[in-house]
Protein backbone atom coordinates (compact mmCIF):
# COMPACT_ATOMS: atom_id res chain seq x y z
CA UNK A 1 0.00 0.00 0.00
CA UNK A 2 1.46 3.34 -1.06
CA UNK A 3 0.23 6.62 0.36
CA UNK A 4 1.06 9.34 -2.17
CA UNK A 5 1.24 12.79 -0.58
CA UNK A 6 0.03 15.57 -2.91
CA UNK A 7 -0.42 18.36 -0.36
CA UNK A 8 2.74 20.40 -1.04
CA UNK A 9 1.83 20.84 -4.72
CA UNK A 10 -1.84 20.08 -5.32
CA UNK A 11 -3.11 21.15 -1.92
CA UNK A 12 -1.20 24.36 -1.37
CA UNK A 13 -1.72 25.68 -4.91
CA UNK A 14 -5.37 26.31 -4.06
CA UNK A 15 -4.64 28.68 -1.18
CA UNK A 16 -5.68 32.28 -1.86
CA UNK A 17 -2.84 33.67 0.24
CA UNK A 18 0.76 33.45 -0.89
CA UNK A 19 2.39 30.53 0.91
CA UNK A 20 6.14 30.99 1.51
CA UNK A 21 8.29 28.41 -0.25
CA UNK A 22 9.87 27.43 3.07
CA UNK A 23 6.42 26.44 4.34
CA UNK A 24 5.69 24.51 1.15
CA UNK A 25 8.94 22.60 1.54
CA UNK A 26 8.26 21.27 5.03
CA UNK A 27 5.35 18.79 4.53
CA UNK A 28 7.08 16.84 1.81
CA UNK A 29 10.39 16.79 3.64
CA UNK A 30 8.53 15.51 6.68
CA UNK A 31 7.20 12.65 4.57
CA UNK A 32 10.65 11.14 4.63
CA UNK A 33 10.51 11.09 8.43
CA UNK A 34 7.13 9.37 8.68
CA UNK A 35 7.96 5.83 7.66
CA UNK A 36 9.39 3.62 4.97
CA UNK A 37 6.12 3.18 3.06
CA UNK A 38 5.32 6.87 2.85
CA UNK A 39 8.08 7.75 0.43
CA UNK A 40 6.41 9.74 -2.33
CA UNK A 41 5.54 13.39 -2.00
CA UNK A 42 4.54 15.52 -4.99
CA UNK A 43 6.52 18.65 -4.26
CA UNK A 44 6.69 21.17 -7.05
CA UNK A 45 5.74 22.26 -10.53
CA UNK A 46 8.34 23.24 -13.13
CA UNK A 47 6.16 25.92 -14.64
CA UNK A 48 5.32 29.53 -14.00
CA UNK A 49 1.75 28.92 -15.09
CA UNK A 50 1.08 25.78 -13.06
CA UNK A 51 -2.03 23.65 -13.40
CA UNK A 52 -4.28 26.63 -12.82
CA UNK A 53 -2.72 29.00 -15.36
CA UNK A 54 -1.76 31.08 -12.34
CA UNK A 55 1.77 32.19 -11.33
CA UNK A 56 3.55 29.94 -8.86
CA UNK A 57 6.92 30.57 -7.16
CA UNK A 58 9.64 29.04 -9.32
CA UNK A 59 12.04 29.27 -6.38
CA UNK A 60 10.41 26.24 -4.73
CA UNK A 61 12.24 23.91 -7.08
CA UNK A 62 15.56 25.54 -6.18
CA UNK A 63 14.83 25.23 -2.47
CA UNK A 64 13.94 21.54 -2.81
CA UNK A 65 16.80 20.46 -5.04
CA UNK A 66 19.10 18.84 -5.68
CA UNK A 67 16.81 15.84 -5.31
CA UNK A 68 19.59 13.59 -4.07
CA UNK A 69 20.46 15.99 -1.26
CA UNK A 70 19.82 15.63 2.47
CA UNK A 71 16.38 17.29 2.34
CA UNK A 72 14.92 14.60 0.11
CA UNK A 73 17.11 11.66 1.02
CA UNK A 74 15.13 8.47 0.39
CA UNK A 75 11.99 10.30 -0.75
CA UNK A 76 10.65 9.97 -4.29
CA UNK A 77 9.64 13.53 -5.09
CA UNK A 78 7.92 13.75 -8.49
CA UNK A 79 7.89 17.12 -10.21
CA UNK A 80 4.95 18.17 -12.37
CA UNK A 81 6.26 19.33 -15.73
CA UNK A 82 4.08 20.78 -18.51
CA UNK A 83 6.47 20.63 -21.44
CA UNK A 84 9.97 19.77 -22.64
CA UNK A 85 11.44 22.93 -21.13
CA UNK A 86 10.00 22.04 -17.74
CA UNK A 87 11.50 18.57 -18.05
CA UNK A 88 14.94 20.04 -18.63
CA UNK A 89 14.60 22.21 -15.51
CA UNK A 90 13.55 19.19 -13.46
CA UNK A 91 16.43 17.12 -14.78
CA UNK A 92 18.88 19.91 -14.03
CA UNK A 93 17.84 19.73 -10.39
CA UNK A 94 18.24 15.96 -10.28
CA UNK A 95 14.58 14.93 -10.35
CA UNK A 96 14.15 11.17 -10.46
CA UNK A 97 10.44 11.14 -11.27
CA UNK A 98 8.19 13.56 -13.15
CA UNK A 99 4.48 13.90 -13.80
CA UNK A 100 2.26 15.17 -16.61
CA UNK A 101 -1.30 16.46 -16.37
CA UNK A 102 -4.20 16.14 -18.83
CA UNK A 103 -7.99 16.33 -18.69
CA UNK A 104 -10.57 13.71 -19.62
CA UNK A 105 -12.93 16.49 -20.77
CA UNK A 106 -12.52 19.06 -23.51
CA UNK A 107 -13.97 22.02 -21.60
CA UNK A 108 -11.72 21.62 -18.58
CA UNK A 109 -8.70 21.20 -20.83
CA UNK A 110 -9.51 24.49 -22.53
CA UNK A 111 -10.32 26.37 -19.31
CA UNK A 112 -7.57 24.99 -17.11
CA UNK A 113 -4.75 24.18 -19.48
CA UNK A 114 -5.53 26.67 -22.24
CA UNK A 115 -5.44 24.02 -24.96
CA UNK A 116 -7.48 21.16 -26.37
CA UNK A 117 -7.40 17.63 -24.97
CA UNK A 118 -5.50 16.49 -28.04
CA UNK A 119 -2.93 19.27 -27.70
CA UNK A 120 -2.50 18.53 -23.99
CA UNK A 121 -1.84 14.87 -24.77
CA UNK A 122 0.64 15.86 -27.46
CA UNK A 123 2.48 18.11 -25.01
CA UNK A 124 2.52 15.30 -22.47
CA UNK A 125 4.11 13.03 -25.07
CA UNK A 126 6.93 15.57 -25.46
CA UNK A 127 7.70 15.01 -21.78
CA UNK A 128 6.97 11.31 -21.32
CA UNK A 129 9.11 9.97 -24.16
CA UNK A 130 12.34 11.84 -23.29
CA UNK A 131 11.83 11.24 -19.57
CA UNK A 132 11.44 7.49 -20.04
CA UNK A 133 14.47 7.42 -22.35
CA UNK A 134 16.49 8.89 -19.48
CA UNK A 135 15.24 6.25 -17.08
CA UNK A 136 12.73 8.35 -15.14
CA UNK A 137 9.38 7.13 -13.93
CA UNK A 138 6.50 9.27 -15.21
CA UNK A 139 3.17 9.67 -13.46
CA UNK A 140 0.16 10.68 -15.55
CA UNK A 141 -2.58 12.70 -13.84
CA UNK A 142 -6.00 12.59 -15.49
CA UNK A 143 -8.47 15.14 -14.15
CA UNK A 144 -12.29 15.16 -14.40
CA UNK A 145 -12.61 11.37 -14.49
CA UNK A 146 -16.08 11.35 -12.88
CA UNK A 147 -17.64 14.78 -13.30
CA UNK A 148 -16.99 18.17 -14.91
CA UNK A 149 -18.44 21.52 -13.69
CA UNK A 150 -19.45 22.44 -17.26
CA UNK A 151 -20.09 19.10 -18.96
CA UNK A 152 -21.64 17.25 -16.03
CA UNK A 153 -21.24 13.47 -15.96
CA UNK A 154 -18.17 12.33 -17.84
CA UNK A 155 -18.37 9.56 -20.42
CA UNK A 156 -16.39 6.55 -19.16
CA UNK A 157 -15.15 5.94 -22.71
CA UNK A 158 -13.57 9.42 -22.82
CA UNK A 159 -11.73 8.72 -19.57
CA UNK A 160 -10.53 5.34 -20.83
CA UNK A 161 -9.28 6.88 -24.08
CA UNK A 162 -7.30 9.52 -22.17
CA UNK A 163 -5.79 7.10 -19.68
CA UNK A 164 -4.88 4.59 -22.40
CA UNK A 165 -3.23 7.36 -24.44
CA UNK A 166 -0.97 8.27 -21.51
CA UNK A 167 -0.20 4.61 -20.88
CA UNK A 168 0.80 4.12 -24.51
CA UNK A 169 3.07 7.16 -24.26
CA UNK A 170 4.93 5.35 -21.48
CA UNK A 171 3.52 6.64 -18.18
CA UNK A 172 4.40 4.20 -15.44
CA UNK A 173 1.48 5.14 -13.15
CA UNK A 174 -1.90 6.69 -14.02
CA UNK A 175 -3.74 8.69 -11.36
CA UNK A 176 -7.53 8.90 -11.78
CA UNK A 177 -8.70 12.27 -10.52
CA UNK A 178 -12.14 13.03 -9.09
CA UNK A 179 -11.34 16.72 -9.40
CA UNK A 180 -14.63 18.13 -8.13
CA UNK A 181 -15.40 15.34 -5.69
CA UNK A 182 -18.59 13.92 -7.20
CA UNK A 183 -17.63 10.26 -7.62
CA UNK A 184 -19.58 7.43 -6.01
CA UNK A 185 -18.38 3.87 -5.29
CA UNK A 186 -20.39 2.46 -8.19
CA UNK A 187 -18.74 4.86 -10.62
CA UNK A 188 -15.32 3.92 -9.29
CA UNK A 189 -15.93 0.22 -9.94
CA UNK A 190 -17.35 0.92 -13.41
CA UNK A 191 -14.30 2.95 -14.44
CA UNK A 192 -11.83 0.40 -13.07
CA UNK A 193 -13.66 -2.37 -14.93
CA UNK A 194 -13.64 -0.36 -18.16
CA UNK A 195 -9.90 0.29 -17.84
CA UNK A 196 -9.29 -3.38 -17.14
CA UNK A 197 -11.20 -4.27 -20.30
CA UNK A 198 -8.95 -1.86 -22.18
CA UNK A 199 -5.86 -3.69 -20.89
CA UNK A 200 -4.94 -1.45 -17.96
CA UNK A 201 -4.76 -3.45 -14.76
CA UNK A 202 -5.11 -2.06 -11.26
CA UNK A 203 -1.36 -2.35 -10.69
CA UNK A 204 -0.76 0.69 -12.95
CA UNK A 205 -3.47 2.85 -11.43
CA UNK A 206 -3.77 5.28 -8.54
CA UNK A 207 -6.88 7.06 -7.27
CA UNK A 208 -7.15 10.74 -6.39
CA UNK A 209 -10.40 11.69 -4.66
CA UNK A 210 -11.70 15.01 -3.40
CA UNK A 211 -14.16 15.03 -0.52
CA UNK A 212 -16.88 17.46 -1.63
CA UNK A 213 -19.72 15.04 -0.82
CA UNK A 214 -17.89 13.21 1.96
CA UNK A 215 -17.30 10.17 -0.27
CA UNK A 216 -13.51 10.22 -0.61
CA UNK A 217 -12.84 7.54 2.02
CA UNK A 218 -15.70 5.35 0.75
CA UNK A 219 -14.46 5.63 -2.81
CA UNK A 220 -10.95 4.83 -1.68
CA UNK A 221 -12.06 1.74 0.22
CA UNK A 222 -13.87 0.44 -2.86
CA UNK A 223 -10.79 1.09 -5.01
CA UNK A 224 -8.65 -0.84 -2.51
CA UNK A 225 -11.10 -3.73 -2.54
CA UNK A 226 -10.82 -3.68 -6.32
CA UNK A 227 -7.04 -4.08 -6.15
CA UNK A 228 -5.72 -0.50 -6.40
CA UNK A 229 -2.78 -0.08 -4.02
CA UNK A 230 -1.74 3.56 -4.57
CA UNK A 231 -3.86 6.36 -3.12
CA UNK A 232 -3.27 10.11 -3.44
CA UNK A 233 -4.01 12.16 -0.35
CA UNK A 234 -3.27 15.61 1.01
CA UNK A 235 -2.02 16.45 4.49
CA UNK A 236 -4.82 18.07 6.47
CA UNK A 237 -7.24 17.71 3.55
CA UNK A 238 -5.76 20.65 1.65
CA UNK A 239 -6.84 21.35 -1.90
CA UNK A 240 -9.89 22.17 -3.95
CA UNK A 241 -10.81 23.15 -7.48
CA UNK A 242 -10.83 26.82 -8.55
CA UNK A 243 -13.37 26.04 -11.29
CA UNK A 244 -15.88 24.37 -8.97
CA UNK A 245 -16.17 26.60 -5.95
CA UNK A 246 -18.13 24.06 -3.90
CA UNK A 247 -15.38 21.47 -4.29
CA UNK A 248 -13.46 20.79 -1.11
CA UNK A 249 -9.94 19.54 -0.64
CA UNK A 250 -8.33 16.22 -1.33
CA UNK A 251 -8.82 13.15 0.80
CA UNK A 252 -6.98 13.94 4.05
CA UNK A 253 -3.86 11.83 4.46
CA UNK A 254 -4.47 11.43 8.19
CA UNK A 255 -8.01 10.13 7.65
CA UNK A 256 -6.72 7.67 5.05
CA UNK A 257 -3.96 6.40 7.33
CA UNK A 258 -6.38 6.05 10.28
CA UNK A 259 -8.69 3.96 8.08
CA UNK A 260 -5.88 1.80 6.74
CA UNK A 261 -4.45 1.13 10.19
CA UNK A 262 -7.94 0.21 11.36
CA UNK A 263 -8.11 -2.34 8.56
CA UNK A 264 -4.85 -3.86 9.71
CA UNK A 265 -2.87 -2.51 6.76
CA UNK A 266 0.71 -1.65 7.64
CA UNK A 267 1.44 1.67 5.93
CA UNK A 268 4.68 2.40 7.78
CA UNK A 269 3.37 5.93 8.37
CA UNK A 270 3.94 7.59 11.73
CA UNK A 271 0.43 9.00 12.24
CA UNK A 272 1.24 11.27 15.24
CA UNK A 273 4.11 12.85 13.28
CA UNK A 274 1.83 13.31 10.29
CA UNK A 275 -0.84 14.95 12.46
CA UNK A 276 1.74 17.27 13.99
CA UNK A 277 2.95 18.35 10.54
CA UNK A 278 -0.59 19.12 9.37
CA UNK A 279 -1.38 21.05 12.55
CA UNK A 280 1.81 23.05 12.07
CA UNK A 281 0.91 23.74 8.44
CA UNK A 282 -2.61 24.85 9.42
CA UNK A 283 -1.13 27.44 11.74
CA UNK A 284 1.13 28.75 8.97
CA UNK A 285 -1.64 29.16 6.40
CA UNK A 286 -4.18 30.48 8.88
CA UNK A 287 -6.86 27.81 8.83
CA UNK A 288 -7.54 24.56 10.62
CA UNK A 289 -6.95 21.28 8.78
CA UNK A 290 -10.09 19.66 7.34
CA UNK A 291 -8.96 16.24 8.50
CA UNK A 292 -11.21 14.59 11.08
CA UNK A 293 -8.23 12.65 12.44
CA UNK A 294 -6.23 15.84 12.99
CA UNK A 295 -9.17 17.37 14.84
CA UNK A 296 -9.54 14.27 17.01
CA UNK A 297 -5.85 13.85 17.78
CA UNK A 298 -4.91 17.45 18.57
Amino acid sequence: MEVYEVGPRDGLQNESAVVPVEVKAEPGAAAGRRGAAHRRASRASCTRAGCRRRPTPSSLLDLLGPFDGDLLAGVRAPVLVPNARGLERALARGAREVAVFVSATETFAQRNLGRSRADALAMAADVVGPARERGLDVRGYVSMCFGDPWEGDVDVAAVVDTVVALAEQGCTRLSLGDTIGVATPGQVVALLDALDAAGLGRDRLAVHFHDTYGQALSNTLVALQQGVTTVDASAGGLGGCPFAMSATGNLATEDLVWRLHGLGIDTGVDLPALVATSAWLGERIGRAPASRAVTALT
